[in-house]
């Protein structure tokens, strides 16, 4: 079974840095490009970051482009998100994504909350 499993959220303060990961399981990790959503109280899931089966390709949402930075590890099977200089609207759960076999596949989340 396909299984996504994020850490790494936590509590940081403005300007601070966090460092998410997500274990992939259940599926042939490389040969799938991987994601990072986010969704805070009362709004939709925002689109973050994407990264392809290489690492040679990466995309951001202008919200958190030059900050963030997404890599992965494929003999580890781990999506990374590197968070740096947050600010209080990063605050949201975090979950990584891809679709396998024409389903969309999820992780529970992982909570960041950017706080003074």
């Amino acid at each position: 079974q396909v299984q996504l499993v994020e850490s790494g959220g936590g509590l940081v303060q403005p300007g601070g840095s966090l460092r998410l990961s997500c274990a992939a399981s259940g599926f042939t990790f490389s040969a799938y490009n991987m994601r990072w959503y986010r969704q805070a109280p009362g709004k939709e899931r925002e689109f973050v970051a994407q990264i392809s089966t290489t690492a040679g390709s990466t995309s951001y949402a202008d919200s958190v482009k030059g900050r963030f930075t997404i890599s992965r590890d494929n003999a580890k099977n781990t999506v990374y998100l590197q968070m740096n200089s947050l600010k209080l609207e990063d605050t949201a759960v975090y979950h990584c994504n891809t679709i396998v076999r024409g389903n969309g596949a999820w992780g529970q989340g992982t909570q960041v909350t950017v706080s003074s």
